[in-house]
């Protein structure tokens, strides 16, 4: 392993950068051109040839949260009335509904994710009604793989029990930074012992995988507040961990105006966190499996990695190969690989269009053949660290930047191929966007996404 020491390189490549859990990024997608009946058919013609080849995907976003998270980037709203809860469930079943019309037939439904938001906002019956719901409509199949995210704080035993009864066998839980100072500027309060009891439930019930998330390069974090956050997530040994870097987005997010930019880790700092970080994790067994992510080596991400048979969508990388996943709920993206719907921001807009049976889309983006062949270099090199193309398929702009790339040790080029060196992993945002032909087209657009470091 190599550790990222060069201050040159961490200055040339700490741009703004898109995160790749798409191809192309939401920012680039061709609105103006889009049609909710050509989402409706592209819904319908890409079905049944999914369903049939691996089955599909479900994420249903749950919006709710009792408190802000300054750090957050995610679509939220904040609340502490539960009477919340059925209005929204029932909303998602009857979008639910209007997709199961389209079908036309059973989903074989093998990935399924609960995100937010807060989803364990929601109390343990109400979360039951929603997935067996879900479920009555559904073929399970044996290789299913379904997930949740959870709050230390108000994640109970219940919790864990019920969703396991419904086949939930992997849980993730938001740890960010254990300590105070950082809990505290970021307005999330999490006792470690609320962490042990989550985990140790969730071990005794039964979940085969249990996943934290951390975040480097948040405010007032330094490099001895880090290692000591780790070493505590490595006496927890959950199975998996997602070591992401903190999005500073002000001005998508004015929850992180409660701090400023000089709080935050400067470049050279950030790189050093996450550098240590990996450190750690490798010497404690974990195994680097993609761009911020690590787990155990008989874990089933390990793998698929392994195997290259590690796949990446909205929801994160996963070992379930599908081509068709939908999105229920609030901002909740959809994807048939052959076009992208998101859903309205607002609870009352999503509510108000699914009360007039209508899927309640407001943009999406067909992807042109380009688009697809470009989709599938970035996937690739996200998930397996390398591509191929045909000769002449890459433009020369293409191959003038790679060539910028291989001379910073970054990747190699073989014949009318990429493998990204040890080097460059620290980089594979960057090495992406090299391909994303959107982004070098819209630079005058000047879109704002937050640094690849």
């Amino acid at each position: 392993m190599e550790v990222v020491q060069s201050k040159t390189l961490v200055q040339k490549y700490n741009v703004p950068c898109p995160r790749y859990t798409s191809y192309p990024t939401v920012p680039y997608w061709d609105i103006a051109h889009f049609k909710k009946k050509q989402w409706e058919s592209a819904v319908r013609d890409n079905f049944s040839h999914a369903n049939k080849n691996g089955g599909i995907s479900l994420y249903i976003h749950l919006p709710f949260c009792e408190s802000l998270c300054t750090y957050c980037g995610c679509n939220t709203r904040i609340t502490i009335n539960h009477a919340v809860e059925m209005p929204y469930i029932r909303s998602v079943l009857k979008e639910w509904k209007l997709y199961l019309a389209l079908f036309k037939e059973k989903p074989i439904l093998t990935e399924l994710h609960l995100g937010g938001g807060t989803p364990t906002f929601f109390q343990p019956k109400n979360l039951e009604f929603l997935i067996r719901s879900i479920l009555w409509d559904c073929v399970v199949p044996e290789q299913a793989s379904y997930s949740f995210e959870g709050h230390p704080n108000n994640t109970t035993k219940e919790h864990l029990e019920v969703l396991y009864e419904l086949g939930f066998t992997r849980v993730s839980f938001g740890i960010q930074d254990f300590d105070i100072k950082v809990q505290e500027v970021i307005n999330r309060i999490q006792p470690l012992e609320n962490v042990v009891r989550v985990t140790e439930q969730a071990r005794s019930i039964g979940y085969t995988s249990i996943n934290y998330d951390l975040v480097y390069g948040l405010p007032l974090q330094t490099v001895r507040s880090v290692k000591n956050t780790i070493s505590k997530v490595i006496e927890l040994k959950p199975d998996r961990i997602a070591f992401y870097s903190y999005a500073h987005v002000p001005w998508l997010k004015p929850g992180q105006r409660k701090y400023t930019e000089l709080d935050l880790p400067d470049d050279e700092v950030k790189r050093e966190l996450y550098e240590e970080g990996k450190i750690l994790f490798l010497k404690a067994g974990y195994e680097d499996i993609g761009m911020d992510h690590f787990a155990l080596p008989n874990d089933e991400l390990t793998i698929a990695s392994k195997e290259e048979k590690l796949h990446r969508n909205f929801m994160g990388y996963t070992a379930q190969h599908t081509d068709f996943a939908i999105g229920l709920g609030v901002s909740a993206i959809s994807d048939t690989w052959g076009a992208f719907a998101q859903n309205v921001k607002t609870v009352e807009d999503y509510q108000k269009l699914v009360d007039m049976d209508l899927i309640p889309i407001f943009k999406g983006h067909l992807l042109t053949n380009e688009d697809l062949k470009i989709r599938t270099h970035i996937l690739s090199i996200m998930c397996t660290y390398k591509t191929q193309w045909e000769k002449g398929e890459l433009s020369e702009e293409i191959l003038d930047r790679l060539l910028q790339f291989e001379a910073d040790d970054l990747i190699i080029l073989p014949d009318s191929s990429l493998h990204v060196t040890d080097l460059g992993k620290a980089f594979l945002r960057n090495i992406c966007m090299v391909f994303d032909q959107r982004y070098w087209n819209g630079l005058k657009d000047k879109i704002q996404f937050s640094k690849a470091i």
